[in-house]
């Protein structure tokens, strides 16, 4: 995710691009700025660019309209105080992040089986996982320490 902006806020890029990265295609790949800024020119039916978006991400323009931001709002789903609201927005960005994770059907499953546990058997499946990210991790280190990347 985005680094926080001077003092420890996000940045209007930085809140447009964490929408990029969260909220994404069924198929989990990224919305691109064309398609992005087409559909939300055809919701203002003002001029919005690829490259005005592109601006806006990458913090080269840092004033959109309301209407712009409604656009933004819309097409990602979420309310327009996202844009304005810090404590708002850190909150609505994580439940971006859950919902993108939930997409995923094997997460899904483990957590739509889970709710069946008891509390012991959450605490019991929270440790499984524990044990499972650290196998990974060292797994990974071991990878990357011969040379090899995450991707082999």
């Amino acid at each position: 995710m985005a680094q926080n902006g001077p003092g420890g806020r996000r940045t209007l890029a930085e809140k447009i691009d964490i929408l990029f990265q969260t909220v994404r295609r069924p198929n989990r790949e990224l919305f691109s700025n064309d398609e992005v800024a087409t559909a939300c020119r055809d919701a203002t039916g003002e001029s919005f660019s690829a490259t005005y978006l592109w601006q806006l991400r990458t913090g080269r323009r840092d004033n959109p309209t309301m209407r712009h931001l409604e656009a933004l709002a819309q097409f990602f789903e979420v309310p327009v105080a996202y844009f304005f609201d810090d404590d708002q927005s850190t909150a609505i960005a994580r439940e971006l992040e859950l919902l993108g994770v939930l997409r995923d059907a094997g997460v899904r499953n483990v957590a739509l089986r889970a709710l069946t546990l008891s509390p012991e058997g959450i605490d019991t499946l929270n440790d499984m996982i524990d044990v499972l990210v650290r196998h990974e991790e060292k797994a990974r280190t071991a990878q990357q320490g011969r040379g090899g990347s995450e991707e082999d």
